[in-house]
């Protein structure tokens, strides 16, 4: 193996890759990073068996190959690289890594016990805007709870119908739902969902979040994975797969509200700045309350500790439906309505012990389910 790259892309390659690397002491093998060297490229492969990431880029290779360096020690070197093409030759029972004036002799092993890249069935694929993507498991991500008795709320669920994608997460106690519809051309026979790990729903945002060009979206058995190009030519950049969780998503569609005691609407910033007030009054449970009266058009936001004090304001807006007193845990309030797009959004109420309805006023692209905290 031999190969010139630009150090500036190799770091880049570098970074994208390890943040599927395993700092595992029973698996001492993927504390590595897999170099390959084929046609005009360089190709970086991380794993921690959970998921995958490989990454390409163009490199002047004067003779392919492949090697397995330990990702630590290789990415720190190159770090302290100059702006310069480096060199990755190697030679018997050594790998050199060349950039003037820094040269390094790195110990290598045998490529062939790293494990392999999950096999992809390619055929089969849609294409989606990255913002889209990232724009709706970042609305949703923060919702779901590493549970070790419910795996299936552990991640987020992928829901695939016509025409759209919607991505949910809950942790039982609130419940988020982003949507995003997809061009007419993909359109799925009947719904398919996964659920994807919370690890690697952030890696997607981390990876794909600056891609500019579409992304190549693959369902395989029991995997998910996800491709982009390179800006410069056609080739894949980074081709990423992540295992799935298995079991069943709930069924959340049957516990969304659609009958309610009180409807309002509320201007978004005038109510995230009366609750985040709130909040600093808030007892340990976060616990706020909310006095709603619709023949007044207000609601009496309140919150009491008694090592702190109290407070109490009002704020108008549109409602109809019957006055309810209710309370709920300030943190999660604050966390669905801030994911709302626009200036205005509705609150719509079933009970004073039943789920809330949190959802934009301009689009249809997300709701929010909250229960309330009961109160004695």
């Amino acid at each position: 193996m031999k190969l010139v790259i630009l150090k500036e892309k190799l770091k880049k390659g570098i970074q994208i890759a390890e943040r599927a690397s395993s700092k595992s002491v029973t698996l001492p093998v993927l504390q590595n990073i897999f170099l390959g060297a084929e046609g005009n490229f360089l190709n970086l492969f991380c794993t921690d068996l959970e998921i995958a990431v490989k990454w390409w880029g163009l490199a002047k290779v004067e003779k392919e190959g492949k090697i397995l360096l330990p990702i630590k020690t290789f990415s720190d070197f190159i770090n302290f690289l100059p702006e310069k093409p480096v060199l990755i030759e190697k030679k018997e029972n050594f790998v050199l890594i060349e950039s003037e004036p820094f040269s390094s002799k790195m110990k290598f092993f045998n490529p062939e016990e790293f494990p392999i890249f999950p096999k992809l069935e390619t055929e089969k694929f849609f294409e989606i805007l990255p913002e889209n993507l990232i724009a709706g498991i970042r609305k949703v991500i923060s919702f779901s709870s590493p549970s070790t008795t419910r795996p299936e709320i552990s991640g987020i669920c992928l829901n695939f119908g016509k025409n759209f994608l919607k991505i949910v997460a809950t942790d039982s106690f609130r419940l988020g739902e982003a949507t995003i519809f997809l061009p007419e051309k993909i359109s799925f026979e009947k719904e398919t969902s996964i659920i994807l790990p919370q690890k690697a729903a952030r890696e997607i945002i981390n990876i794909f979040g600056n891609v500019e060009k579409n992304l190549k979206v693959y369902l395989n058995p029991n995997q998910l994975a996800i491709e982009s190009e390179m800006e410069e030519t056609s080739h894949p950049e980074v081709l990423f797969a992540s295992r799935l969780i298995e079991g069943e998503f709930p069924d959340y569609q049957a516990i969304i509200p659609k009958k309610f005691s009180l409807e309002t609407k509320f201007q978004k910033e005038d109510f995230l700045k009366q609750i985040k007030a709130a909040s600093v009054f808030s007892p340990k449970n976060n616990e706020i309350k909310f006095k709603f009266e619709p023949e007044k058009k207000e609601v009496k936001i309140m919150s009491e500790n008694p090592e702190l004090g109290s407070y109490s304001s009002a704020l108008k807006g549109e409602m109809k439906g019957k006055e309810i007193t209710i309370a709920f845990n300030y943190r999660f309030l604050l966390e669905g309505i801030e994911k709302i797009e626009g200036k205005e959004f509705f609150f719509k109420i079933t009970s004073e012990e039943g789920p809330a309805l949190i959802e934009p006023f301009e689009k249809e692209d997300f709701l929010y389910i909250l229960m309330p905290i009961k109160t004695l």
